[in-house]
C-alpha cells in the first residue's frame, strides 16, 4: 500500500468526532507537540450534544460534574445555570471549551471517515473521507461515542408517511412546532421520557406508543444560586478527585448496607429520602442493588407504587409499570413524566399487546388500532457500543476488518476496552469493555485521554514505532470484564447494553462495571509496570 506523499495529509494522530473526547484529546496531543488532525461530520462541535436537540434533551448527571477537570481554570470560568442542564448549555460550554483552547482551526467540519486501514508495511494508519481526502497517521484514535448510531426500527410502510418524521438522535437545528397537531412518539427510553412531556404540551395530541415501560425517578431540577456556583468552585479539588475516584465519576458511592439489613420501615424512609432528592439517589442507596435479586425487587417495588400514585388512570397506570429488575437499564431522570399520563390530550398505546403493523400514509397501524397522525417522533435509541464503530470500515493487520474480528459484535473482544489486538497503534476512547456509559461520561473520557496521551508520549520517548494489545491480555481482559457482568442483574435485562434493541444483533454486555476507580488504578498498574499486556516494535 502507498500512503499520501503530501505533507499536509501526513500527520502523527487522527482523531474522529469533535465531542467531549475528540476535543479533549486534540488538546493533549497538540500540547505535547504531536501533530493532529480531527474529523467531525457535524459542522460544529458538540458529539451527541450538537444532534441531540430534541425537545427536553439534557443531562442526566449533575452538571457540576458533566464537565472538563483538566484545566482549573476552564473550571471555575465556566458557571453552570441548573442541577441538570438542558443541550443548548451543554453545546455552549463545549463550543466555549473549543474557542478557549483555540481547538477549531485543527477540525476538520463537515467530514465524515469513511475508512480507516493499517498499513502494516508503513505502520501508518491509511485513513480516507467522504470528500475524497487521504490521511496518513502513525496514531487513529475513536471519539465516535457509545451511543451515537441512531437506531430506526425497520417498520413495514417508513418511508410512506406523508407528516414529518424525526429521530431525537438527529434533529432539526430549527425550532419544530407541534402546535395544533397531532403527534406520536415511539419509544420510551431516556429520549422518549425526556420529550413526551414537553411535546404533550404543545401538541393538540399525543399518543406514546410504548413497547416496554421504564422506571425513572424525578430529577428534581432546580436552578443554581450564585452562593452554591462559589461554593462549588471553590471545590475544585474535592471534585476532580470523586470523578477519579468514586464508582461512577460522581459524587456517589453505594451504600454501606444490603438492601435486606433494614428493616421495611427504615427502606422505605430512604427511598422516599432518595425519590424526594431526585436524580441517581435512590440508584446508589444500597451497596447490593444490582447484584441482590430480592433486595432488588424491594426497590423496584417501591417505584412501581410511585407510578400508581401519580398515574390517575389504573389502567395506564399498569402499563407504565416495569417488570423487570431496577438498574439494570440506563436509570432515566425525568420532569413530569408519569404526570403526563393525566392529562387529556395524551395516550398510551402498549405495542407489546398491540403490536405496530405498519406505518401509513396517515400514521401508524397496530393490530388493534389505527392512529391518524400529522408528526412521528422516533425515539428509538441508538445501536450502542459498537454501531457507530461499524459504521466506518476499519481494517487492521492482514485487512481484517473491525466487524469480522468481533464477528459483527458477537464477539467483541478488546484489551481494558482502549485497544483491540490485530489493529496497532490504534485507541478506542470510550471503547467496549471500558466502563464507560455506566456513570459520568466526562470523567471516563478524561481518565482515557490522559492515558492514551501519556501512552503516545511513553512510545515517542522510548522510539517505540508500533504498539500492540495482545490477544491474551485481551482474551484476559474480557473474560474479567463478562465474570464481573455476570455476576451482576445486568445481563439478566434486554437493553440496549446487551444489544436487545437492535433486530439480530447478539447479545452481550462489552461494558466493565468494576468502576471508574477501579479501572482507573487497573489502567495505571499497566502503564506503570511498561504497558503491559501490550507487544512493541522498536524504530
Amino acid at each position: 500500500m502507498v500512503y499520501s506523499q503530501d505533507p499536509q495529509n501526513q500527520v502523527d494522530a487522527v482523531v474522529l468526532g469533535a465531542g467531549f473526547s475528540g476535543l479533549y484529546m486534540l488538546y493533549r496531543l497538540r500540547e505535547a507537540g504531536f501533530s493532529t488532525r480531527v474529523f467531525e461530520a457535524a459542522d460544529g462541535v458538540g458529539g451527541v450534544w450538537y444532534w441531540n436537540r430534541y425537545p427536553g434533551a439534557r443531562c442526566d448527571s449533575e452538571s457540576v460534574y458533566y464537565n472538563y477537570t483538566f484545566s482549573e481554570e476552564l473550571f471555575k470560568e465556566w458557571s453552570w445555570s441548573s442541577r441538570y442542564p438542558e443541550q443548548p448549555e451543554i453545546l455552549r460550554y463545549l463550543n466555549y471549551v473549543a474557542d478557549k483552547f483555540e481547538l477549531k482551526p485543527d477540525i476538520t467540519f463537515n467530514t465524515r471517515v469513511t475508512s480507516a486501514v493499517y498499513d502494516e508495511a508503513a505502520n501508518r494508519w491509511q485513513v480516507k473521507t467522504d470528500t475524497g481526502e487521504t490521511v496518513s497517521a502513525k496514531y487513529f484514535i475513536t471519539g465516535v461515542g457509545c451511543i451515537s448510531s441512531a437506531n430506526v426500527p425497520n417498520i413495514p410502510g417508513l418511508n410512506d408517511f406523508e407528516g414529518q418524521a424525526y429521530h431525537t438522535g438527529h434533529w432539526p437545528h430549527e425550532k419544530v412546532d407541534f402546535t395544533g397537531k397531532r403527534v406520536g412518539v415511539i419509544g420510551t427510553g431516556s429520549s422518549g421520557i425526556q420529550s413526551i412531556p414537553v411535546i404533550a404540551k404543545e401538541a393538540a395530541h399525543l399518543t406514546v406508543f410504548q413497547r416496554t415501560p421504564q422506571y425513572s425517578v424525578p430529577a428534581q431540577n432546580h436552578t443554581y444560586t450564585k452562593e452554591f456556583v462559589e461554593e462549588v468552585k471553590n471545590k475544585y479539588s474535592e471534585i476532580r478527585r470523586q470523578m477519579k475516584e468514586t464508582v461512577a465519576g460522581l459524587r456517589f458511592e453505594f451504600g454501606e448496607q444490603s438492601v435486606l439489613d433494614d428493616p421495611p420501615e427504615v427502606r422505605r424512609q430512604k427511598l422516599q429520602e432518595g425519590w424526594e432528592k431526585g436524580g441517581w439517589e435512590i440508584l446508589f442507596t444500597y451497596n447490593d442493588l444490582l447484584a441482590n435479586e430480592e433486595g432488588n425487587e424491594l426497590v423496584a417495588e417501591f417505584i412501581r407504587e410511585k407510578i400508581q400514585e401519580i398515574v390517575d388512570d389504573p389502567e395506564t397506570a399498569k402499563k407504565l409499570t416495569p417488570d423487570h429488575f431496577y438498574g439494570t437499564k440506563r436509570a432515566i431522570v425525568d420532569t413530569d413524566y408519569f404526570e403526563t399520563y393525566n392529562r387529556d390530550n395524551v395516550r398510551l398505546v402498549d405495542v407489546k399487546a398491540s403490536p405496530i403493523e405498519a406505518i401509513t400514509p396517515k400514521g401508524i397501524r397496530t393490530t388493534d388500532n389505527e392512529y391518524g397522525l400529522d408528526a412521528l417522533v422516533f425515539a428509538t435509541g441508538f445501536d450502542g457500543m459498537t454501531g457507530s464503530l461499524f459504521k466506518i470500515d476499519i481494517r487492521g493487520k492482514d485487512g481484517v476488518s473491525l466487524k469480522e474480528k468481533w464477528e459483527n459484535g458477537a464477539k467483541t473482544r478488546t484489551y481494558l476496552g482502549l485497544t483491540t489486538a490485530g489493529f496497532p497503534n490504534m485507541f478506542m476512547l470510550t471503547g467496549p469493555e471500558s466502563p464507560s456509559v455506566l456513570g459520568n461520561m466526562p470523567a471516563t473520557i478524561e481518565q482515557h485521554v490522559e492515558w492514551v496521551s501519556d501512552c503516545i508520549n511513553h512510545l515517542r520517548d522510548n522510539q517505540v514505532d508500533v504498539m500492540e494489545a495482545e490477544s491474551q491480555a485481551e482474551e484476559e481482559w474480557s473474560a474479567h470484564c463478562k465474570e464481573l457482568a455476570d455476576a451482576t442483574l445486568y445481563t439478566k435485562t434486554d437493553s440496549w447494553y446487551t444489544g436487545a434493541n437492535i433486530s439480530g444483533k447478539a447479545r452481550g454486555f462489552p461494558i466493565y462495571v468494576g468502576g471508574y476507580g477501579a479501572y482507573r488504578e487497573i489502567c495505571d498498574d499497566v502503564a506503570v509496570n511498561g504497558y503491559k499486556g501490550f507487544s512493541f516494535k522498536q524504530v
